[in-house]
């Protein structure tokens, strides 16, 4: 998906993620999100990330729902998302799988 073709595209958005693109390690990602966002918020994004990986794994939602403390309901829409959103937890998973190789 291009984004010119996001729904959720806008000037805050692009400055936001032009940022991230600065960071140049985990130990400079944890002093960003944690002056950007609340700790739940950072939990929550961890833990969808967690959800897609498991669910790529092809996990059962209960042993996720198990092992990431995630509602059925997060997990259905990250599992929706995976499969008919913008491609962008499947291009992260190849990624880091491709890292840990």
């Amino acid at each position: 998906m291009d984004s010119s073709n996001s729904k959720i595209k806008s000037e805050e958005l692009d400055l936001l993620f032009k940022a991230i693109l600065e960071l140049e390690n985990i130990d400079e990602c944890y002093k960003f999100f944690e002056d950007v966002a609340t700790i739940n918020e950072i939990k929550a994004l961890a833990q969808r990330i967690h959800v897609a990986k498991l669910l790529n794994d092809k996990k059962t939602y209960t042993d996720i729902a198990d092992k990431t403390g995630a509602s059925t309901a997060t997990i259905s829409r990250v599992n929706r998302c995976l499969n008919y959103g913008s491609e962008g937890y499947k291009l992260i998973l190849k990624r880091l799988e491709n890292d840990e190789k």
